[in-house]
């Protein structure tokens, strides 16, 4: 492959919000530390994220020393929320599979609804270690949990193929909404220096010091079409990954990973397929 190295990694504290770009991150077995503890609900005790809410591309949340977090939007007071006191969980809904969290504090409430002009709630994962199992076979193993990310503890990209995918674009109905960023796919981890769709073939790799078991293809949705900076929706990428990166009934872009070991991975380090 080459010299392949990570280039960047992002965490992401609250789901959908955007999240932060540190220089190094520490890989749990059900994610990276503080990526994704924190979701919001509805009414009805569904998640909500980008998909019915463009907006919280445009809200920021700031991972504090101790979990807690910091949200900001724009011309509003930004709120620090603390780690909720563990006072019993309230059942939420991740895509038809109930979870235990914990309620933060009314102010966190009231701060969210405000923002997106909806009746929603903040909470938080106290224990990742046992609230939700990778619910995927045969892509799971037994005992394998992950945070409140779609379905995986970490999500993968690499830059060549956004530069092919761009490329493709480029050549399509819709060149004026390209070139897009990284950030629409919302990755953890984005890897340099390899060839573009190389991630494709690849079963387990390490990332400087910590191995990882590539699990399945990522199949995308109508988030990747929302503008992170703005909110506004358009057809790309989801158009040409149609018409070019469908498989099955997936439209596909990037790989999750489950991490096999613990450890810290930092920007520059060695990126190399193990299987």
């Amino acid at each position: 492959m080459g010299n392949a190295e990570l280039h960047s990694i992002h965490v992401h504290p609250v789901k959908a919000f955007r999240g932060q770009e540190p220089r190094e991150a520490l890989v749990e077995p059900w994610g990276l530390a503080g990526d994704r503890r924190w979701v919001l609900i509805d009414d009805g005790g569904k998640v909500v994220t980008q998909r019915q809410q463009p907006r919280l591309a445009l809200a920021a949340a700031e991972l504090l020393p101790g979990g807690g977090v910091r949200l900001s939007a724009s011309g509003r007071e930004p709120v620090t929320v603390p780690v909720p006191a563990p006072m019993g969980t309230t059942t939420l809904n991740i895509f038809g599979t109930k979870v235990e969290a914990v309620l933060a504090d009314d102010t966190a409430h009231d701060w969210c609804s405000d923002y997106l002009g909806a009746d929603v709630r903040l909470l938080h994962m106290d224990d990742p270690a046992t609230r939700r199992p990778i619910d995927d076979p045969p892509h799971a193993l037994p005992g394998e949990t992950v945070s409140l990310a779609d379905g995986y503890p970490l999500l993968l990209t690499t830059l060549a193929s956004l530069d092919a995918l761009n490329s493709l674009i480029a050549q399509g109905d819709h060149a004026d909404e390209g070139p897009l960023p990284m950030n629409r796919f919302r990755p953890n981890v984005v890897v340099a220096g390899t060839a573009a769709w190389a991630e494709d073939d690849w079963s387990r790799i390490a990332i400087g010091a910590v191995n990882f078991r590539v699990a399945k293809m990522c199949g995308r949705c109508v988030v990747t079409t929302t503008d992170q900076g703005t909110a506004q929706r358009g057809k790309e990428p989801l158009r040409t990954l149609g018409r070019h990166r469908r498989f099955g009934d997936r439209l596909v872009f990037g790989q999750n990973l489950v991490p096999e070991s613990v450890g810290t991975v930092r920007i520059g380090d060695a990126v190399t397929v193990l299987e």
